[in-house]
């Protein structure tokens, strides 16, 4: 049964310029059929492999690789290791960005419980404010410092 962009606007949870775009764009693993009216016609297919590439493009993979990822696919056999690579190179770069997101979550957790315990104690007023050199040298520049082995 086919659905309508509409349809798989509100299933993918993608807006129907979203759909579009993707289309022109050429990151549909198979061509957008239409009907003889020229309304275009998706299939579960199209649905499964959106739910795939809406990932990739969520996790920073350049849409010029998901071309070359989807000509791949389209050429059927014979080229996995050439789309294993591809996703492999991707794996590392999501890896990285994870680690970059662990540290700065680790830098901002610290920032609330310095933030919670200045407030907790009604000592905001000492956190450290560059524009007031006297802060500064109160002892309170631990704000700005990450903590240490992160």
């Amino acid at each position: 049964m086919g659905l309508s962009i509409g349809e798989v606007a509100q299933r993918s949870g993608l807006s129907v310029h979203a759909l579009r775009f993707y289309e022109r764009e050429g990151l549909f693993a198979n061509p957008v059929r239409r009907l003889s009216n020229g309304r275009r016609i998706y299939h579960e297919e199209d649905l499964e492999w959106l739910a795939i590439c809406t990932k990739l493009r969520s996790s920073g993979m350049p849409l010029v690789v998901i071309r070359q990822y989807i000509e791949l696919v389209r050429q059927g056999p014979g080229n996995e290791h050439e789309r294993l690579e591809l996703l492999r190179q991707h794996e590392t770069h999501v890896e990285t960005q994870i680690r970059e997101l662990q540290d700065t979550l680790a830098v901002m957790r610290l920032k609330v419980r310095i933030y919670e315990d200045h407030v907790a104690r009604g000592e905001a007023d000492r956190l450290w404010n560059p524009s007031h050199p006297a802060a500064a040298q109160a002892g309170t520049q631990q704000e700005c410092h990450p903590p240490e082995g992160t």
